[in-house]
């Protein structure tokens, strides 16, 4: 198995099999076609480009590129050192794309592939998608790792978590940084994460937990509004409603138990009480026994400017989050997050992964209380914080899996980075899809600390990039303070032509003062 450090791309060399290579190019030997390569090598899964008139095809190639990759290692005079290793993502949104950034910064990741991955991860070369992958289909991930010697998968998404993907990766011993069907519960079940509350004493909000609609309704008005109902299980981001009458509540109640609207996942609901004061996020990474934070983040929900709307997967996000001090960071790893990892080990399904910690300052007392834990990183804070971290991403989630967190600290960036959502008009309702997205390289090209990450594109047959979902793009940008992010990250979206799209234009605005951006859409 080969295991060669990244190169840049140096003088012409002459490998096995009478390929050449020179000023980026791989020929074949008669000459007949040049395949165009990045600029640097990573091991044997770099990414090869044809280029033909109307499309653009990639291929990854296993045997060659390892040839390659170890002769120019020898040309160069490089060598490899410390633990090299080839990463997996799983899940293909924006988060991943982060995270196949992140990855491709490590020093010691030799190559990441991302599965099923999308066309802007694909065409930024920040990872080799995978998109005929069944990420749900463990067996077939466990030949693909071993196939290409994959030794760290890093899962994205909750499905898989929930589906058993880790547990089997884990039995494989293949290294997975993601929890076990079981300890990912916490997300997959609010009920199970609301017990485990119970049990060890963190704090959240007063609930019920009803399977009769009769009941629950009851629960309701004996409550008052407004209150807030979620469904039991994994609703794609759309199973929680606040309330603001006992109208709202009971026809809340209604779609899930009784028209069945998030299928299984509304079988049972959780009824909480509603908790005033600031939400933030809060992550922290876990080896089943020792947890170390995250930078702080904070997301925006709700759709529209001034948090209106209906609640979205996410429209933006900024790190650090003001509204979590030092004092309160502390404050939640004590009363939070480390019962929660004790009480996981005490329960028999250590959890093993990134803890995302939904939370509410309470208005009244100023303290943290638990809305909901998610078993992965958020969208799109997870995009926030991976522009900002300047740690050895794949070591520390190589340490997380063997249980050797104990002791590590992550390095930051200084200053602050924000991301702005921009979404098909119509979300978190219906949306076309298939609209036309321009001037992305434009976008990057506002400042060397902006980058755009690819959520929901695709490419048409004219090589153009166009909306395949709700949230499409996550333009993101660093700055030396909160404001210069900002400024930097609505000047790219400005730069973007998409009469199909739409962006709040008030991220931040609660740590900042308010700015009114002319975003187009």
């Amino acid at each position: 198995m080969a295991s060669c450090i990244a190169h840049s791309i140096g003088a012409t060399a002459k490998f096995p099999g009478s390929h050449h290579y020179q000023s980026s190019k791989l020929f074949t030997a008669d000459q007949s076609r040049s395949i165009y390569l990045g600029g640097t090598i990573k091991w044997d899964c770099l990414k090869l480009e044809f280029r033909g008139n109307s499309s653009r095809r990639v291929y990854s190639l296993r045997s060659t590129l390892t040839a390659v990759a170890c002769s120019l290692s020898s040309v160069n005079g490089t060598s490899s050192s410390g633990e090299r290793v080839v990463v997996l993502v799983i899940g293909g949104g924006g988060r991943e794309h982060a995270l196949c950034y992140a990855l491709k910064r490590s020093p010691t990741c030799d190559g990441v592939f991302c599965a099923p991955g999308n066309a802007g991860i694909s065409n930024s070369g920040d990872a080799t998608c995978i998109s005929d992958l069944d990420i749900l289909d463990s067996s077939a991930v466990i030949s693909f790792c071993r196939e290409w010697g994959v030794g760290l998968v890093v899962v994205g998404p909750e499905a898989p978590l929930v589906a058993g993907l880790s547990n089997d990766l884990v039995k494989a011993g293949i290294p997975t940084f993601g929890p076990s069907s079981e300890a990912a519960a916490l997300e997959g079940s609010k009920n199970f994460m609301k017990g485990i509350c119970d049990k060890y004493g963190i704090p959240t909000a007063k609930y019920r937990t009803f399977a009769d609609s009769t009941a629950a309704k009851s629960y309701i008005k004996e409550q008052g509004a407004p209150i807030v109902i979620k469904a039991d299980g994994l609703a794609a981001g759309k199973g929680v409603i606040v309330a603001l009458t006992l109208e709202e509540a009971y026809d809340a109640v209604d779609s899930m138990l009784v028209k069945g609207d998030f299928g299984p996942a509304g079988c049972h609901v959780v009824i909480e009480e509603y908790l005033e004061g600031e939400e933030a996020s809060f992550f922290a990474l876990v080896d089943g026994e020792n947890a170390i934070p995250l930078e702080s983040a904070q997301d925006h929900k709700r759709v529209g400017d001034g948090d209106t709307g209906p609640n979205t997967g996410g429209m933006g996000a900024y790190s650090p989050a003001p509204v979590l001090t030092k004092e309160l960071q502390s404050l939640v790893m004590k009363s939070i997050i480390l019962p929660t990892v004790k009480g996981m080990a005490n329960e028999g399904c250590k959890f093993v992964g990134v803890l995302y910690a939904g939370l509410m300052i309470e208005r009244k007392s100023g303290l943290p209380k638990l809305i909901e834990y998610n078993v992965r990183f958020g969208d799109p804070e997870c995009q926030v914080l991976m522009v900002r971290l300047e740690s050895d991403l794949a070591q520390v989630l190589l340490a997380a899996c063997k249980g050797e967190l104990r002791g590590i600290s992550l390095d930051w960036s200084p200053g602050s980075a924000m991301v702005v959502v921009m979404a098909s008009k119509g979300y978190p309702g219906s949306y076309e899809k298939g609209t036309l997205i321009q001037n992305l390289e434009e976008a990057e090209q506002v400042s060397p600390f902006v980058k755009v990450f690819h959520a929901g594109t695709a490419i048409d047959t004219n090589g153009n990039f166009i909306a395949a979902g709700g949230r499409v793009l996550g333009v993101t940008a660093k700055g030396r303070d909160l404001e210069e992010a900002r400024d930097r990250a609505y000047q790219a979206v400005d730069q973007i032509n998409w009469p199909g799209g739409f962006s709040r234009k008030d991220i931040g605005w609660r740590a900042l003062p308010l700015k009114q951006y002319s975003t187009k859409g």
